[in-house]
Parts: structure tokens; C-alpha cells; sequence
């Protein structure tokens, strides 16, 4: 008796057009900034910090926790070079998603550090419901860096939502990060990079904005001035593009000395 044959992917998010330009995709999209998004967001997390979820992505909640192990390398690899203290600023990091997945297995180090940039609702929430003395949430790189001193610049499914997504990487290069992690990135074997408008699934929440696929050729050329590409990962998410199933990466640069 031949096996059954798998069942086929249902993406969670459908990703449209190719547009010239963030603002046209931003006109026919209803944008990253709605409330509900948070308020999703803040109840699914809410259900890991009181133990009845494994852990949260993309405000949905999972029962097995799954740890990102390239992820955690790379970030036991940056402590080690600081005497086992790691300190994070999580750029887009929404209310600790990343953090609260991977605490776990960041016990062994001397000292953790979570710093989280975000839009202002979201770190007036942070601050209210999700701080500890690891994490803590700033409005903007240059708050967060008057009170902390960063070393891993985390980059999570974050540089495709940005409007000018190279210019940020090389602007945020300039505060001399030891590392930068870009997780969960969409690659695509194209000569540009492209940009469409991402819909999420209803379940998830009603929403839809502007996201990028970024070219995979031409990657070199983008990378930040004084750093190199020392790591290459498959990152989690795996999403339909014109039907064709793409697997995002994941890409550590470190700083050269």
C-alpha cells in the first residue's frame, strides 16, 4: 500500500503584484499600524508568559516549543566573545516574540540583555505588560542605545516591512554592532529586488501591507560597509510566491576588525 501523499501547503499569507514603489503598494494596503494587529499580538504572548502556549510568531500561538538552533549559534557565538554576556537590540521585535522563544536557552550565560525597538503602541504595551529585567522596550536605536550597549543587532522578519530596506541596514551599520542577524528573509532568484502586498489570512488577523523580496544576486552589493557574511541559515517560514514555494533565509554579517 503506497503512502499517502502529504497534504498540500496552505499559506497562512498571500503575497500580490510588483510594485514600482513603497507608497503605491502602502495606497492599496491597509497598513502594519492597525490596532488589531496588538491587540492579536498581545493576547497570544500573554498565553506563553502564563505558560498555556509553547511559544508566539505572527500572533499565533504553538504548543511544541521550536527552537530557532541557527539562530541561537550565532547568538551563543557573539556572548562568547563578551565573557558569556549577550545583548540584543531586536529591531521590529514586536512585544518579545523572539525573546520569549529563545530564553530558554540562553540560561547558561552569564548575563541576557533583550532590547526591543518598536512602534510607539507597541513598547507603551511592552513596558506595561511584557518587561523584566532582561527585556526591556525603546522607541527608537538611539534611546535604546543611551541605556544599554547592544553588540547583536537582530534584524527578524523585519527588513521586507521597511520602505527603504538597504538604506536602514547600512544607516543601523553605523552604530558598530559586533553582529547583525537578518532572519527570516525572503530570497528570490530574480535580478531586483520586488515589492508586493502581503495578505494575511483573516485567522491571524484582517490586515495587509506593503513586503519585499529581495534579490538574491544581487544581495553583495547591499551589504553593509565593514561587515561580511560569515552565515548562511534556512529560517523557519517557508510562503507561496507566484505559486512557487520559497524557504527565507537567514544571514549573520559580523563586523570586521
Amino acid at each position: 500500500m503506497s503512502p499517502a501523499p502529504e497534504p498540500a501547503y496552505v499559506p497562512d499569507v498571500v503575497y500580490t503584484g510588483d510594485y514600482p514603489d513603497f507608497a503605491a503598494a502602502r495606497a492599496v494596503s491597509t497598513g502594519y499600524e492597525q490596532g488589531v494587529i496588538l491587540e492579536r499580538t498581545r493576547a497570544a504572548l500573554l498565553k506563553v508568559v502564563r505558560g498555556a502556549a509553547a511559544y508566539e510568531r505572527d500572533a499565533m500561538t504553538f504548543d511544541t516549543l521550536e527552537l530557532p538552533r541557527p539562530l541561537l549559534e550565532i547568538l551563543h557565538r557573539a556572548a562568547a566573545e563578551q565573557s558569556g554576556r549577550l545583548s540584543v537590540l531586536d529591531f521590529g521585535g514586536a512585544l518579545g516574540s523572539t525573546y520569549y522563544l529563545c530564553r530558554s536557552a540562553l540560561t547558561d550565560l552569564a548575563r541576557v540583555e533583550w532590547s526591543i525597538v518598536e512602534l510607539p503602541s507597541n513598547v507603551a504595551c511592552g513596558q506595561r505588560e511584557f518587561a523584566n529585567d532582561q527585556l526591556k522596550f525603546y522607541p527608537t536605536i538611539a534611546d535604546c542605545l543611551q541605556a544599554r550597549s547592544p553588540t547583536v543587532l537582530l534584524l527578524s522578519s523585519v527588513l521586507p516591512y521597511l520602505p527603504e530596506p538597504w538604506m536602514f541596514l547600512r544607516e543601523a551599520a553605523r552604530h558598530g554592532f559586533e553582529w547583525i542577524i537578518l532572519d527570516r528573509t525572503p530570497f528570490i532568484d530574480a535580478p531586483r529586488d520586488r515589492l508586493t502586498v502581503e495578505t494575511v489570512s483573516p485567522r491571524i488577523y484582517p490586515a495587509s501591507y506593503p513586503a519585499w523580496f529581495f534579490s538574491r544576486p544581487r544581495l553583495a552589493e547591499h551589504l553593509p560597509e565593514g561587515y561580511k557574511l560569515v552565515g548562511q541559515f534556512d529560517a523557519i517560514d517557508r510562503q507561496l510566491l507566484d505559486g512557487v514555494e520559497l524557504t527565507f533565509k537567514g544571514l549573520a554579517l559580523q563586523r570586521i576588525r
